[in-house]
């Protein structure tokens, strides 16, 4: 195990000292304050980059949906409950329109 100060693990982050030291500061990389200066441990680090690879997606897969997986609110028995979901979205429409005042006529007087 060895110990590296800031310089030397900037260096072996390639970035910035002042980079390290608000990253080690805010808890994102791994470090230590001893005293004045921050103690970095190169197995920590190598653990950090190796946390900030890139994790291959799987694909997506496609399935098919069968009867009795669908949603139970849309099964032809109903438990209760709103049974116009038009009738709600408009009433949301109706509360998110904007509210419009009746325009003022110019009249102009000779």
């Amino acid at each position: 195990m060895n110990t590296l100060d800031l310089n030397e693990a900037a260096d072996f982050l390639h970035m910035h000292p002042e980079e390290v030291r608000a990253r080690a500061k805010r808890g994102i990389i791994p470090g230590a304050k001893a005293g004045r200066r921050w103690v970095f441990i190169d197995d920590d680090l190598a653990n950090y980059l190796r946390s900030l690879y890139h994790i291959p997606r799987q694909a997506l897969q496609v399935t098919t949906i069968q009867k009795e997986d669908l949603c139970h609110l849309l099964k032809e028995e109903t438990n209760g409950g709103s049974i116009s979901q038009r009738q709600m979205a408009s009433e949301y429409d109706d509360l998110l329109r904007p509210k419009t005042k009746p325009k003022h006529k110019n009249f102009t007087t000779n």
